[in-house]
């Protein structure tokens, strides 16, 4: 429900409050359309894609004017929720599949997100330079890794090196264990719901 967003994020401003709750609606209405979320998920909508998109922010809070990059966000998780809850922070938000990206950019547009652009594009062609590189479970680490690692920036604004912040289930050990520099941060200790018993954010230092 949308109160479990206000609760744990209680300095929201009115604006911030009203587009998200207006996610829910819009991404209802796009669902009948384009399914972009399961209908099992839709169900639980704050819960397993805003409050988990926002897992990241309960991890690190981004500076103004710093610029993240969405790898593989589907309908634009966890790019919109953190561009709403990061409005002085850019977001550059990436799928390989297009009418998903139709969808993300309608919600941008009917939310009036000025911090956010949204591009059919493989992560390997993005030519720009970010400060973080953030993703849900698009794929193994191995696998992900070389994918962004030459779009992170060697100049460090933030109190913890620029690098991944990856949004994954499960047991990590044997996925990370080629990435000695890896933490891991368990979702539980923030979030109540059962949903998050095996959610963690992995940050990685590029």
């Amino acid at each position: 429900m949308i109160e479990s967003i206000f609760n744990q994020f209680p300095n929201l401003s009115p604006l911030q409050k009203e587009q998200f709750e207006a996610l829910n609606p819009l991404y209802n209405a796009w669902n009948q359309r384009i399914n972009v979320i399961s209908r099992n998920d839709m169900d639980h909508f704050y819960t397993r894609h805003v409050l988990h998109s926002l897992g990241i922010a309960k991890i690190h809070a981004f500076t103004s004017n710093s610029k993240i990059l969405d790898v593989g966000t589907g309908g634009g998780f966890p790019g919109i929720p953190l561009a709403i809850m990061f409005p002085q922070v850019q977001f550059t938000l990436v799928d390989s599949i297009g009418k998903k990206i139709n969808v993300v950019n309608a919600v941008i547009d009917t939310l009036n997100l000025k911090n956010v652009s949204a591009f059919h594009q493989r992560a390997e062609d993005v030519e720009n330079i970010f400060d973080f590189v953030v993703s849900r479970a698009v794929t193994r680490m191995e696998r992900f890794v070389p994918w962004v690692q030459d779009k992170i920036s060697t100049s460090h604004k933030h109190v913890r090196a620029n690098g991944i912040l990856y949004l994954k289930g499960g047991d990590l050990e044997e996925e990370l264990a080629p990435f000695p520099k890896a933490e891991v941060f368990h979702l539980q200790q923030f979030f109540t719901e059962s949903f998050f018993e095996t959610k963690k954010v992995v940050y990685l230092p590029i």
